[in-house]
């Protein structure tokens, strides 16, 4: 996890409960571990985009399916946004997300772009990505409002891990 402020604020943010949701059963992912990752690890932060128009257009697209927007805030320079952007990319965890989940990738830059967005669904400031915001397409508010860090550590997790993660905030 790459983090602007102290270590003890990312764990106690990590350990606290998610929210007891209704949730579909996790994919058993083929790969067991970050060596079976395809390299090079993507970079799929883009710079370029509009996320505020990027993130209308998942909520939008969200609320039609109803199912959670799942907002990966992140940069290409992070190594853990890099993992876990290699497990998104497992065919059995890609087809998982897109039965469960509206995926939208949002670039932090250096900690000075598109920062104010989780305040826009309650969430708090960032301070550390990966961040994952999972957000109720009928509410418009945060499922993991308390657990936006659970995938922080990704390059120590295994891709089962990430995958049981996701799926504490399925419908």
């Amino acid at each position: 996890m790459i983090r602007r402020t102290g270590l003890a604020l990312a764990l106690m943010a990590a350990m606290l409960p998610g929210a007891a949701l209704a949730q579909q059963a996790a994919p058993r992912l083929k790969a067991r571990t970050l060596g079976q990752l395809s390299l090079p690890l993507p970079a799929p932060y883009d710079s370029s985009r509009d996320a505020r128009k990027d993130v209308d257009a998942a909520l939008s697209q969200a609320k039609k399916a109803g199912k959670p927007l799942l907002i990966d805030f992140g940069a290409n320079w992070c190594v853990d946004c890099r993992v876990l952007a290699g497990v998104l990319e497992l065919p059995d965890m890609r087809d998982w997300v897109a039965r469960n989940f509206v995926l939208v990738q949002v670039d932090i830059g250096q900690f000075d772009r598109n920062l104010d967005l989780p305040r826009r669904f309650g969430g708090p400031r960032l301070e550390a990505v990966p961040a994952i915001l999972v957000v109720d397409p009928r509410t418009g508010k945060l499922r993991n409002g308390k657990d936006i860090l659970g995938l922080g550590d990704a390059r120590i997790m295994q891709p089962q891990e990430m995958a049981d993660w996701l799926a504490r905030w399925t419908r």
